[in-house]
């Protein structure tokens, strides 16, 4: 790690990712892919190939490599050829409707007796729980195959096992030293798991059990009917859903899942899923990716099961009915929207309650109201992390009980802390990743938990305290940024966790004016560079900043100045350019 500007005008400290060897000075733009790659730690030149050409030929591994994914699937397959009922029980979340959804859709297309549960967030809470596993049975169900959950639900299992049903647990969050009695247990996070695969969303696990699964089907001995059954699916055309539950769970877009999402983002262009369809055209999507798949579908999916029930986002995914479509399209954008103004009026005082805690020198934040709708707890506490960089929980207390969320930062392993709370008897229910993580506890317990959660924060950082540093991956002279270089990072997409969007420290820029535009409170405007060009820049939120009131000050122009963010491609009446989007800006 190499600084570059040990004060921003945001406050910042600006560091570059370095890489031994590396020359000292600007990188140049032709070089500038592969300084990035380097930087990233993929430094030998077949591993670059792979990387910037992402296939589900060169990353699809063995499923038998997972721990007893033969079993799952000998099982599974058992129930198919033995026409027995099979209910899919998943999550709530995008993750755990998608994960839902391809194992639903392959087992109608085996035409088998097939029905799903999906758990309510405020009524029945995360995983499995006893009551709907009874449901489950009286309906005559044989088999339960959990997805995106199970993993913690050992008395839940036993119950199931108990009324005779069999079980196949797939999932992807942290197991506890013990696993369920299931009759299988599929987790790339098994202490005895060696597949190297503990960075799958709940969907990756889901689908490689059905690769699994259709293999097995494969090796028996058919009848015709089945063997034409299974070869008319094609597991690929799910890659739409498996992309939009990796991204939206915000799993590192790295190996396999840098596959499964640029492939299913190819797949889910081609607009061939009905209800996925519509909700695009719903949202204004004309170009699926990353962005859109979570910042514009995930959040309508995910409405439904934040204030509700999350069956609507499932039918929709399920549905060969436009008109079924359109109406639950429109139906979550609405709930999308109510979820929004729920989620502003607690973040105003949940801000309030942050500003004081972080007053006091915490190294976390902990802030907890009373009746706050459970749905948007994790929304907040991704926002209150990103402006106090702070690991931070929100909760809502209820008759006795707290529940809530939890989004870390870089270096702090949230999950972990809440796994050891359980363990420890503070908590009542908990559970996630290094990222983000849910929890319920008795109300007396929140003192207790507080100070668990901070004294756990301290010891993971070990003495130091969160700083507010920014990391480029590279910086270069401000006149290479152009649209050649904006076609040449194009190569390093799809972009998300574990891949961020490449941030450059661009020099030998000099201010030539700056205006508000919008709303008011974005900047835009333009930089002369040393090559004698000019670049656009916007800056989304800077007005009012010292970085705003800088570019805003006419006294200013011709200041030489270093500018930190993002290049990209603008559109605008036809006409394409580089544009950059400006996050903080250094005197020099």
């Amino acid at each position: 790690m190499k600084q570059v500007v040990e004060k921003s005008m945001l406050g910042q400290a600006w560091a570059v990712a370095t890489y031994q060897g590396e020359n000292s000075g600007l990188c140049q733009a032709d070089n500038l892919l592969q300084t990035i790659l380097m930087a990233r730690g993929i430094t030998d030149m077949a591993a670059m190939e792979k990387f910037l050409n992402p296939s589900i030929k060169e990353y699809m591994p063995d499923p038998s490599g997972m721990r007893d994914m033969d079993l799952a699937a000998r099982v599974i397959t058992d129930c198919i050829l033995n026409n027995e009922k099979i209910t899919i029980y998943g999550d709530y979340d995008v993750d755990g409707i998608t994960s839902t959804a391809i194992f639903v859709k392959f087992l109608r297309e085996m035409g088998c007796d097939v029905t799903w549960h999906l758990p309510t967030r405020e009524g029945e809470g995360y995983g499995l729980n006893k009551s709907a596993i009874a449901d489950i049975a009286a309906s005559g169900t044989n088999l339960i195959i959990t997805v995106d959950c199970g993993i913690s639900g050992l008395e839940e299992v036993d119950f199931a096992k108990s009324n005779g049903i069999k079980i196949v647990v797939t999932d992807h969050h942290s197991p506890d030293s013990v696993l369920p009695n299931a009759d299988a247990v599929v987790n790339p996070k098994r202490a005895d798991d060696e597949s190297g695969l503990s960075y799958l969303a709940g969907v990756g696990v889901a689908f490689l059990t059905l690769v699994a699964v259709r293999r097995e089907l494969k090796s028996r001995d058919l009848s015709q009917e089945m063997q034409s059954r299974i070869n008319k699916i094609n597991l690929m055309n799910y890659l739409d859903l498996v992309a939009l539950g990796t991204i939206c769970d915000t799993m590192p877009l790295i190996e396999l899942n840098r596959a499964f999402v640029a492939t299913g983002l190819k797949i889910m262009a081609l607009r061939q899923n009905l209800g996925l369809r519509t909700l695009m055209d719903v949202a204004g999507i004309k170009k699926p990716s990353v962005y859109a798949a979570g910042f514009a579908l995930g959040p309508r999916l995910n409405a439904a099961g934040r204030l509700d029930s999350a069956a609507p986002a499932l039918d929709l995914l399920l549905t060969d009915n436009p008109l079924i479509a359109n109406d639950l399209a429109q139906k979550l954008h609405h709930m999308n929207q109510e979820r929004i103004d729920i989620q502003n009026a607690i973040m105003m005082t949940a801000g309030e309650m942050a500003q004081k805690y972080c007053a006091d020198g915490h190294c976390s934040l902990f802030v907890c109201g009373d009746n706050w709708h459970g749905g948007v707890m994790g929304i907040i506490a991704g926002r209150l992390k990103d402006k106090f960089n702070l690991p931070s929980c929100v909760a809502t207390r209820c008759d006795g009980v707290i529940n809530g969320s939890g989004r870390s930062i870089p270096g702090i392993d949230l999950g972990k802390i809440i796994h050891d709370a359980l363990a420890a008897g503070i908590i009542s229910e908990g559970g996630g990743h290094a990222a983000a993580a849910g929890f319920s506890l008795p109300a007396e317990n929140e003192l207790a938990f507080c100070d668990f959660l901070e004294q756990s924060v301290k010891q993971q950082l070990n003495g130091r305290m969160p700083c507010k540093e920014v990391v480029a991956d590279a910086e270069m002279d401000a006149g290479g940024a152009t649209m050649k270089l904006v076609n040449k990072l194009s190569a390093l997409e799809p972009f998300g966790q574990g891949n961020p969007e490449p941030v450059l420290i661009l020099h030998g820029a000099s201010v030539r004016y700056a205006s508000v535009m919008g709303s008011g409170a974005h900047l835009r405007g333009s930089v002369a560079t040393s090559a004698g060009n000019q670049l656009a820049f916007v800056g989304f939120n800077l007005v009012g900043t010292p970085v705003g009131d800088f570019l805003l000050d006419d006294a200013n122009a011709n200041t030489k100045i270093m500018m930190l963010g993002r290049l990209k491609e603008n559109e605008y009446n036809g006409r394409v350019n580089a544009q950059f989007f400006l996050e903080d800006i250094a005197i020099g």
